[in-house]
């Protein structure tokens, strides 16, 4: 079964300086039928303007990913990193008893734009800690590239939680399929494009809830670029 969240029916706020997108329940945003799947709880599209961002603030018992589509965001956190991060480079910061931290467009001249997404841990009261990893365009042209696991297979940033995240990029024609084991649970979020995933259609900013799917076939009528999450 698929399940598809339009991209238009998400959770809007524009602040000026922040326009952000909630696929899920969110600050003052609420949808009863749409807190979460399963243990991902956030997943916004940000569009931060240049010289702008989240001031420092707190976060406990939570792993939190940025995946950065257009520009550069730079962070800084209690734990001592500091960085900036750009497309292609996937970033995570484990919250755990609790961590401070800010996120703001390192550009003074361009936006930012990136996803942000958050999913419980598997246990509460964890060290906070911070990694990142850079993936080129041949890492994930055409396939699959895993780029969060629990225990950091190959190359992934590590979470700590029974979820894998998998991204590709996929050119207008080119198809792509996905074998969930058993019992297992997927989102898949259009970052870019539009694509065909077995009988539904998906375009950038829709996601999907697929479970029950034996196999996931994906076919892109635009050039695209994808998340997908494998979960308990």
């Amino acid at each position: 079964m698929i399940t598809i969240r339009h991209a238009e029916d998400r959770g809007h706020e524009n602040h000026g300086w922040l326009d952000s997108r909630h696929t899920f329940s969110f600050a003052d945003y609420y949808d009863p039928k749409f807190t979460g799947f399963r243990s991902l709880r956030v997943l916004n599209e940000d569009r931060v303007q240049p010289g702008e961002g989240f001031g420092t603030h707190s976060h406990r018992d939570m792993e939190i990913i940025s995946y950065v589509l257009e520009g550069a965001l730079a962070h800084k956190d209690s734990t001592g990193s500091q960085s900036v991060i750009r497309r292609g480079t996937v970033q995570r910061m484990s919250a755990g008893k609790g961590v401070s931290h800010s996120e703001f467009n390192a550009s003074q001249t361009e936006p930012v734009h990136f996803l942000q997404i958050w999913f419980t841990p598997e246990r509460a009261g964890l060290r906070p800690s911070y990694e990142e990893r850079t993936y080129s365009d041949d890492d994930m042209r055409g396939r699959w590239r895993l780029v969060a696991s629990r225990g950091a297979r190959d190359g992934s940033v590590n979470v700590h939680q029974d979820l894998e995240i998998h991204a590709a990029r996929l050119g207008t024609g080119d198809s792509i399929s996905y074998t969930p084991l058993p019992g297992r649970h997927v989102w898949l979020q259009v970052a870019r494009g539009a694509v065909a995933v077995n009988d539904s259609r998906l375009k950038a900013g829709d996601g999907a809830a697929i479970v029950g799917e034996a196999r996931i076939e994906i076919t892109a009528s635009d050039n695209a670029e994808l998340l997908l999450f494998d979960m308990a």
